[in-house]
């Protein structure tokens, strides 16, 4: 099980051939870092109509819901007339102004917020910025009070068998120093969204471990200490944190903006299989295949165009649509940007300008009308279809749009495209990259992909709008 993390204090000690030498000063690094992490204290007022959620509860919108068990340390939760639920988390300061960096989960709906200090001072924080994707909030406190900052480190640059120290509040008692090794780089615990890319540390990271530094040996943030798989509760040696080259972006936002600015690319993306890289000339399944561009969106003012594979963006690889979509989020906003593409065989380079991404808009859904069965067309036996030129018919029952000339109307059980997914009511947009006017078109191209001893062949498919490349497996029997 997934646990979240509050308040750490971890000092990784763990032995490995491949580790950077264990400092000789390690302790005097922790006696040098200890100002620097801080206690949280947030108190939620409870409603006499309904329970007490804990503060460091995620809300519905976060998501880590379904994976991470609230960790910290609870007081009157759930108690009514007007009682306060309590809980315990861990920060470190960014900046001697009185910047301090926290997990989102930890301070979420909370309706006061403390910092304590390492000499137990107590001060009242605001909220700069919060973000329940990254699970990432930073706070603000004033106070004539000495704060003593760190600075971020390089993630990227982080080695696993690297040594690392943390610091933290575990189980409310605070100053806790533990140690070990990075475990592992870029784990997916959430079910693979934009943003699941954390480090795994051995470090002991417990209840109250959330929001706390993880630091390299030179004393420099590489994540902030968020989650634990745990069976029981407990530390069993695999604590994950969000690495720092994530976090100061998206911390660099709240200082200037208050809140995330995302970038948005305005096209339909999807990764690239074995298939469709070799159906597009590619030597390996790398990049992310454009399916669509919206009108008047980025990629459409950069050039970009369905059938293109993005292979960089910024000059970074661009692995799978994961890594695209962190990218583009992660971009400067209105600033030009090069882009690797890969267009018919070539590559070549354009420049994007992402724009701000804004919330999407709610669609309305149109109820289904009971249909008869689809009779006629001509069948493709090499793809297991049976395509037929769009009719008045065949509009109106799957709703086309003007431009579809090609649709799907049968698929036969266990053959190339049932393997594929395709469905009656797809329209068939490209074979082999060239666009489709009639069904001489597809068996044409079907012939020639046969002739030339391919084995499957990229065809564009509509589905209501949303546009995918597959590739089509030939059956040559």
């Amino acid at each position: 099980m997934i646990r979240r993390a509050a308040a750490c204090l971890c000092l990784i000690l763990a032995s490995s051939a491949l580790a950077d030498p264990v400092p000789d000063p390690f302790a005097e690094l922790a006696h040098r870092l200890l100002p620097s992490v801080v206690n949280i204290s947030t108190s939620q007022n409870a409603k006499p109509e309904a329970p007490v959620r804990p503060p460091a509860e995620p809300g519905p919108a976060s998501p880590f819901d379904e994976f991470f068990k609230d960790f910290f340390d609870h007081q009157g939760g759930g108690a009514p007339h007007g009682r306060k639920a309590i809980a315990l988390g861990s920060g470190f300061i960014i900046d001697a102004s009185g910047l301090v960096v926290t997990n989102n989960h930890v301070i979420a709906d909370a309706d006061e917020i403390t910092v304590i200090l390492q000499d137990d001072t107590n001060i009242k924080a605001e909220l700069v910025g919060r973000d329940p994707k990254t699970d990432l909030a930073l706070l603000r406190v004033k106070t004539d009070h000495p704060l003593v900052a760190v600075p971020w480190g390089d993630s990227d640059q982080a080695k696993v068998g690297d040594w690392v120290l943390a610091i933290g509040n575990p189980f409310g008692l605070g100053g806790t120093a533990t140690g070990g090794i990075l475990s592992a780089k870029a784990r997916e615990i959430n079910g693979g969204g934009p943003y699941d890319d954390f480090l795994q540390t051995d470090a002991s990271i417990n209840r109250g471990n959330s929001g706390g530094p993880l630091f390299n040996t030179k004393g420099q943030v590489i994540g902030i200490n968020s989650a634990i798989f745990s069976p029981s509760g407990g530390s069993i040696g695999i604590g994950f944190a969000i690495p720092s080259d994530l976090a100061s972006h998206v911390i660099d936002q709240f200082r200037d903006f208050g809140h995330v600015r995302r970038g948005y690319l305005g096209a339909e993306i999807q990764s690239v299989g074995p298939e469709v890289a070799r159906d597009l000339g590619l030597d390996a399944p790398t990049g992310v295949l454009i399916a669509d561009v919206l009108k008047d969106s980025p990629a459409a003012a950069a050039g970009i165009k369905p059938g293109d594979v993005i292979l960089t963006m910024g000059g970074k690889p661009i692995a799978d649509t994961r890594h695209l979509q962190r990218a583009v989020a992660e971009a400067a906003i209105d600033q030009d940007t090069p882009v690797k593409l890969w267009r018919q065989n070539a590559t070549q380079t354009v420049e994007l300008k992402v724009t701000e991404a804004k919330e999407p808009e709610q669609v309305a859904t149109v109820p289904k009308k009971e249909q008869k069965p689809l009779t006629g067309g001509s069948e493709v036996k090499a793809l297991g279809l049976t395509l037929a030129p769009v009719t008045p018919d065949l509009k109106d029952r799957f709703q086309l749009d003007d431009n579809a000339s090609v649709v799907v109307t049968g698929v036969a059980a266990g053959g190339p495209a049932a393997d594929k997914d395709l469905k009656p009511g797809d329209v068939v947009v490209e074979v082999a990259q060239e666009a489709v006017k009639g069904l001489d078109d597809i068996t044409r191209k079907v012939d020639e992909a046969h002739k030339a001893g391919r084995k499957s062949v990229l065809m564009l498919i509509d589905r209501g709008g949303d546009l995918r490349f597959v590739a089509v497996r030939i059956d040559r029997g």
